[in-house]
């Protein structure tokens, strides 16, 4: 049995983003040594109101099987490149992952709440 909300399936798409996040993160840290590597990222608000606006033409009718949009990582432009190339910046990296880390607790946080009012709602019966 399945137990899926409006709410939590746009909470459950909000943890698919924060995770991405700290994935394009963790990739970017890794390869601050990577001579040419050029830093990768995506905007999460941008992304997430993509996924609202396919979320909501699904309830409206739309294919349910549709999959949500895939994100649109791509490089981060206006970073200070090194002389080999590299323009990874271990500050804005560390900055980038305290928020996903910040954003992912939030949605956990979030998504505990909405199955708690769906769960008393079931019990309602009960008390």
């Amino acid at each position: 049995m399945q137990l899926a909300t409006p709410v939590a399936d746009a909470l459950n798409r909000y943890l698919d983003l924060s995770t991405l996040e700290l994935k394009v993160t963790a990739q970017n840290m890794a390869n601050v040594d990577t001579p040419g590597y050029r830093t990768v990222g995506f905007d999460f608000a941008s992304e997430m109101t993509r996924s609202l606006d396919a979320l909501g033409r699904t309830e409206a009718g739309g294919d349910p099987d549709a999959s949500q949009p895939p994100p649109q990582v791509g490089p981060v432009g206006g970073l200070l490149e090194r002389p080999d190339g590299n323009d990874v910046s271990m500050d804005r990296e560390g900055m980038k992952m305290a928020e996903a880390q910040l954003q992912f607790r939030t949605g956990v946080e979030l998504l505990k709440h909405e199955f708690t009012r769906v769960m008393d709602a079931i019990h309602e019966d009960q008390k």
